[in-house]
């Protein structure tokens, strides 16, 4: 056989070897979307609206040491003090000590053992998931992966013996447990990973999410780290080591720089592969195209910045990317603020970015170090979402204590820009916008993320109209709109209530029809719901707001505990459905909802079949106006059909009532719904032109009015049903 007559038998194979190539490459760089975000903060910042408006506003979060930390007394001006803390200030989480331990079914006695940083991870991530539109039950037993970044974990470290050994202590201070806690709360069942590389710890967390989608070990990410320090020891060893700063202020690249500022911070976020988050509808708020992390190996010091590390990193998350550094706007820089490490980070980003870059078009340079101080095992993963948000709000936050910047670093042709204040960063048509965000190890281990604008009509605030859910958009037509709150207390439902009346009024683009399907469709359900009825947002507003204060006015359904997992319950006291009877009818009644809603269509359809044998037409044909409503014959199976179908639509909306009662031919309905009679049942007594109603059983345990069994079968003489068929 010729070579030419080889090779070409071995063509196909080829391309099939290069087709494997190509989608194998094609996997391992799909970019990883950010779907969702959540944070806590110091300066009581506990949501990533709250965190925009302390950068957009130039706020500085640091303040004196915490309430529980009244009982160190580690204050000294004097830096030679042994075990003293010459800062008396930095950047703290509020409320630490406040945990719902009962609402994760964790008991009192474990949660006392459990480290703040599990305890605040748990309730951040929960919300990450709430955010992203994913309510718990959503994601249990699904392949979704855990990655968290911490370090130091002093819970518990001084002051306690072998005697305080009580089977909890164990898991409540390992870090592995970090992740795994959240997994086990959750039901997940993808990895569950700790990371600790010291201050590179939750950016190293998101790289090691970001490999897990593209290798498909996982098909949802939650991934970023904590860090409560729960003594002052972080103050009093680097006060030894001089590397703090007198006032608890990173001045990040600034010639006022001094040494670090400690704080607190928790952030998660939720990603998935770009092309399963558009597949699924989600919202893309950013998308990360490239990652790496590497070490500095040996180098002049343990501890010690290594510039040239810096480059190899930066220069690899590129190389994943497919990116050249002119493609990159702006900086997140690690940024600490020490005389030795920013002028080392600020060389190896001028190696990198700063050739063949125009004076007219500089990387822009911040650190929301300088707002919030160091956040440690949860710096990376803050500045992440500090950038996303600059994404999102087209303005770069200005960088503070930077009025002079540093006289160690050499800016003229280093193709790097201080952010001294705020700058416009507007999407352009040329290319998307993108960003670096570095997070360096006191252990020497580095990584670089690049972060890209989410693709156009992905990552606007408003959801598509077909996403609101079919029941909910069938609501429009009716005009009414529940807005369903739920907790574990009637108290917590009030409270909700009250933060989404406080950010609704924050946010007049968000509609009605949006928040009712948020609230319907992506929020979890608790044994404790109350409700809202509105045809406005303003109205709903307003009702939410009624409802938070206790008062009870029309449209407000107060909390009231639910009474199974399977029925949501939104009703109080009061909350009764009345079923009307002849003379309710209209022409068209139902025909929109039978269009728009899958429930309601599916109780008339049961109607219509139960109903069948004995009118001999489709009750379906009335309400869809093909045959005319025009006598008793029509219009009370029509009403009935109608009354069960309006019954099962607000059920699906997550709203359900305390009490039924019916007038006359509604008493059927009525009945049907308490679940006295089934829908074969009632047809046969609205075929007779009967009435019944009676005592509520059924549908996790709805009460009526209790009528008697003797009154029921004076109600069902002649239709072939007796009192223990309905009983």
């Amino acid at each position: 056989m010729s070579e030419q007559s080889r090779l070409e038998l071995a063509l196909p194979a080829i391309r099939e070897l290069k087709r494997r190539a190509t989608d194998l490459e094609a996997q391992l760089t799909e970019p990883v979307a950010i779907v969702s975000m959540a944070c806590r903060l110091p300066g009581g910042v506990g949501t990533p609206e709250e965190f925009w408006e302390l950068l957009s506003s130039g706020g500085d979060a640091i303040e004196g040491f915490p309430s529980r930390w009244d009982g160190w007394d580690v204050y000294d001006p004097d830096p030679e003090a042994v075990g003293k803390s010459y800062a008396r200030t930095g950047g703290f989480l509020r409320d630490v000590e406040e945990f719902d331990a009962g609402f994760f079914g964790i008991p009192p006695r474990e949660a006392r053992a459990m480290d703040p940083q599990q305890r605040v991870v748990l309730e951040t991530a929960w919300e990450a998931l709430e955010r992203a539109g994913y309510p718990s039950e959503a994601v249990e037993n699904s392949n979704t992966g855990v990655y968290l970044g911490t370090m130091n974990g002093d819970y518990g470290s001084l002051g306690h013996g072998l005697g305080d050994q009580d089977g909890y202590v164990n898991t409540g201070r390992a870090s592995s447990v970090l992740s795994g806690r959240v997994s086990y709360a959750l039901g997940l069942r993808g990895p569950a990973v700790t990371v600790d590389t010291a201050c590179s710890s939750s950016l190293v967390a998101l790289h090691l999410a970001v490999t897990a989608l593209r290798q498909r070990e996982c098909d949802v990410a939650l991934a970023g780290g904590v860090t409560v320090m729960s003594t002052p020891s972080v103050f009093v060893e680097f006060s030894r080591l001089r590397g703090t700063a007198a006032d608890g202020r990173c001045k990040s690249f600034s010639a006022d720089a001094d040494g670090a500022g400690w704080s607190e911070g928790c952030g998660v976020l939720v990603l998935k592969r770009l092309s399963a988050a558009q597949a699924d509808g989600d919202r893309v708020l950013a998308v990360i195209r490239g990652s790496a992390v590497n070490q500095d190996g040996r180098s002049q010091g343990l501890t010690a910045p290594n510039g040239p590390s810096q480059q190899r990193v930066i220069r690899e998350a590129l190389s994943r990317a497919g990116l050249s550094p002119a493609d990159v706007d702006a900086i997140e820089a690690h940024g600490t603020g020490t005389p030795l490490g920013d002028p080392v980070e600020a060389g190896a980003l001028a190696e990198v970015f700063g050739p063949g870059r125009s004076a007219e078009q500089p990387v822009w340079l911040g650190s929301s170090k300088s707002n919030i101080g160091h956040a440690q095992a949860a710096a990376g993963v803050a500045g992440v979402i500090k950038m996303v948000l600059a994404l999102q709000h087209e303005q770069l936050p200005p960088s503070l204590h930077a009025e002079r910047p540093s006289e160690h670093i050499e800016w003229e042709g280093s193709g790097l820009r201080l952010l001294g204040e705020a700058r416009s960063w507007s999407r352009a048509e040329s290319r998307p916008r993108r960003a670096g965000v570095s997070s360096f190890g006191l252990s020497g281990t580095n990584a670089h993320l690049v972060l890209e604008e989410a693709p156009e009509g992905t990552g606007s605030p408003e959801e598509p109209e077909e996403a609101a859910g079919p029941d909910i958009a069938a609501a429009a037509t009716a005009g009414v709109f529940p807005v369903v709150v739920s907790g574990r207390d009637a108290g917590v439902v009030r409270a909700q209530a009250r933060r989404w009346a406080a950010w609704w009024r924050a946010h007049p683009e968000v509609s009605l029809e949006r928040v009712a399907s948020t609230a319907r469709w992506h929020r979890s359900w608790f044994d404790h719901r109350g409700a809202v009825l509105a045809t406005t947002r303003d109205e709903a507003i307003e009702r939410l707001e009624a409802l938070a204060e206790g008062v009870e006015t029309a449209g407000v359904i107060a909390p009231v505990e639910g009474l199974g997992d399977e029925v949501v319950h939104a009703a109080g006291a009061g909350g009764v459905w009345v079923f009307p009877g002849q003379g309710s009818q209209w022409e068209g009644m139902g025909r929109a909802l039978y269009a728009q809603s899958p429930a309601f269509a599916r109780a008339v359809a049961a109607c219509d079949a139960a109903l069948l044998p004995w009118t001999g037409w489709s009750v379906t044909e009335v309400l869809m106006g093909r045959r005319p409503l025009s006598g008793v014959e029509e219009v009370q199976p029509a009403l009935f059909a109608m009354s069960v179908g309006l019954a099962a639509w607000w059920e699906s909306m997550g709203v359900t009532p305390q009490a039924v009662i019916g007038h006359s031919q509604g008493e059927v309905a009525a009945a049907v719904v308490a679940g006295i009679l089934s829908v074969e049942q009632g047809a046969r007594i609205v075929a007779a032109r009967s009435r019944a109603v009676g005592t509520c059983r059924g549908q996790g345990g709805m009460a009526v009015v209790e009528r008697g069994h003797e009154w029921i079968g004076e109600r069902l003489a002649g239709t072939g049903l007796s009192v223990a068929a309905v009983n």
